[in-house]
């Protein structure tokens, strides 16, 4: 069993070893680089809202473990993830281990480290292991199968034994509780495993172990409570994307058909399927008529063939929460969803290999878990950049906006790429007219073409039609305006409508500065603004640059003008300008 063990242990660092290459992406953003709260471990247990953080605080308390041995340093990230992993496989074969070693299998651990195996290196996880933000699924699943491993220990020991056991598993599912609302199913399934392997009823289940089952089921009080106060709070994220019921339902049923083949045939795999809801339509048939043949078959064999029933249930309870009729804020279909779903699949498939191979089962679960892992590998290089990954995403779902919206924020940062990045802005407006920021953003890529910036105005314009508080929207008109010809006073109006929708904006205060500095009678206007820039954002080095040009513009305040050139050049040493700036003060030379 150790040498099983150390092998699949192996086995995932060999798959996964190019994660570490892996930058942040996506949400990785909001979730560990500005998430304020993982910078001090006692306040991880208050994660922001509006990220994949909110509402679970062992989930942010694990980012904050890590910020707080190495900062954002990636490596410490994925070397988590990756243990996390690993340990949830070492759960995973232990479980099954022992589960078949107790029905008289004399080949259990060969048909457990066979299971654990594929389904350790199965690229179908790469999302919930290679992506730092999914640590969410991970490590929830981690706590599923630590909470049914635990139950299996106490319920398999002598009276005396059975106790820490059950403590065990009731403390991890409390943890679990706190990480991922998925667990919400794990006291079902212990206790429908009590009733399958061990009770062989479910009054006899809970006659016997009413106590465990009780401290189970107490652990939803925790769920709920971060549930709601979340709501409370004022995030919709957790539950709801705003999409109908009916509609989301619809959607799930060609979204589990999509997973049954991916555990089978695991392309194309996606980083982000979008929100896109499927419409009712004979095309959706095909993919009804297995999933609810699947569930009736689950159904009659947890009456007729308890254990087949069990491994079928465990498939439907687990992803239920995730793909039923509950709306999940931003993704309609989600690859790392199957993380531990995928172990039923895997069951039944080494299952089937063992019964129909004989002595010849081994081998060929060792075939088909190098070729496994080798396509995890060649998976997880598509993570290796967030140009790669947003580019292939866009390749396997054109009509995906948000990929392409993602995409083209990257090509702009590109020498070169400013009319690639245009296109993907214009595709994103042609899918999304009705989106504000998907105006913005393409008059945002406008501004920066020459010749363009009337395109861009229009733009700004469409945008605050639809949505005439849009911050943005404003920001970026006034960038506009500011560069053309006799509208600098329009370009002031629209940044100080940006300061009334968010006063505390230091970008904003800091372009109503460089607006007004080009008004020989509003400079002292413009000094007030520079100064509010700096007081919501002390660190500002450019803020300290442009108010010593003003200081200087003004005349008489060369001190002033040299204090803030000072400051800034310390925070931003490298500004060549601004040194020869500070040399000319110096030798009475002021511009």
């Amino acid at each position: 069993m150790l040498f099983g063990g150390a092998v699949i242990a192996a086995s995932v660092v060999i798959a996964y070893r190019g994660t570490f290459l892996v930058p942040f992406l996506f949400d990785d953003e909001s979730s560990v680089v500005r998430n304020a709260s993982i910078r001090r471990l006692g306040a991880a247990f208050l994660p922001p809202l509006n990220a994949t953080v909110t509402g679970r605080p062992v989930l942010n308390l694990s980012l904050a473990v890590n910020y707080a041995l190495g900062g954002t340093s990636l490596w410490g990230y994925h070397a988590t993830n990756l243990a996390i992993h690993v340990l949830a496989a070492l759960a995973l074969f232990g479980i099954i281990r022992r589960t078949v070693a107790g029905r008289g299998c004399r080949r259990a651990t060969a048909a457990a480290f066979s299971a654990a195996l594929l389904w350790s290196v199965h690229p179908l996880l790469t999302g919930a292991v290679t992506y730092v933000a999914q640590r969410a699924e991970s490590l929830m699943g981690l706590f599923y199968l630590t909470t049914l491993y635990c139950f299996i220990r106490g319920a398999g020991s002598r009276a005396g034994g059975s106790f820490p056991w059950f403590a065990l598993s009731v403390a991890s599912c409390l943890l679990g509780m706190a990480t991922k609302e998925v667990m919400a199913t794990a006291p079902l399934i212990v206790l429908l495993y009590d009733r399958t392997f061990v009770a062989c009823s479910f009054g006899e289940a809970l006659r016997r172990r009413w106590k465990v089952h009780g401290a189970l089921a107490a652990t939803w009080a925790l769920l709920a409570f971060l549930v709601i106060s979340t709501l409370r709070r004022g995030d919709g994220s957790g539950s709801s994307s705003g999409s109908s019921w009916w509609g989301y339902g619809l959607s799930q049923i060609p979204a589990v058909a999509h997973y049954l083949r991916l555990c089978f045939w695991p392309f194309p795999l996606v980083f982000d399927y979008g929100t896109a809801l499927a419409a009712p339509s004979i095309d959706l048939l095909p993919g009804a008529l297995l999933v609810v043949g699947l569930a009736a078959a689950t159904c009659w064999a947890l009456v007729r063939r308890p254990v087949i029933g069990f491994v079928g249930a465990g498939f439907f309870v687990i992803l239920a929460p995730s793909s039923s009729i509950v709306p999940v804020a931003g993704e309609t279909v989600a690859d790392y969803r199957m993380y531990l779903p995928l172990i039923p699949v895997v069951i039944i498939a080494v299952g089937g290999v063992y019964r129909w191979t004989g002595r010849a089962a081994l081998p060929v679960c060792l075939v088909l878990g190098i070729a496994l892992g080798g396509v995890t590998a060649r998976r997880n290089r598509d993570y290796s950049s967030a140009r790669e990954i947003w580019g292939d995403t866009v390749a396997k779902r054109p009509g995906n906006f948000r990929a392409r919206n993602n995409l083209a924020g990257i090509l702009l940062t590109e020498p070169g790429r400013l009319d690639d990045a245009i296109s993907q802005y214009e595709e994103v407006v042609h899918m999304k007219p009705d989106s504000a920021e998907a105006h913005v953003n393409l008059g945002n890529a406008l501004s920066d073409e020459p010749g363009r910036l009337d395109d861009a105005v229009a733009q700004y314009g469409e945008a605050l039609r639809l949505d005439p508080g849009l911050y943005g929207a404003h920001i970026g008109l006034g960038n506009a305006l500011s560069n053309m010809p006799g509208r600098l006073m329009g370009a002031v109006a629209e940044y100080g409508e940006a300061l009334r929708l968010d006063p505390d904006s230091a970008e904003g205060h800091f372009n109503l500065g460089n607006a007004l500095s080009r008004v020989p009678q509003s400079l002292d206007d413009a000094v007030f603004h520079y100064r509010e820039a700096l007081r919501l954002r002390p660190g500002f080095a450019e803020a300290h640059f442009s108010l010593a040009v003003v200081y200087l513009k003004m005349g008489g305040h060369v001190n002033e003008a040299r204090a803030q050139l000072q400051e800034g050049l310390r925070l931003q040493p490298g500004d060549a300008q601004a040194r020869r700036i500070l040399a000319d003060v110096s030798t009475g030379i002021a511009p």
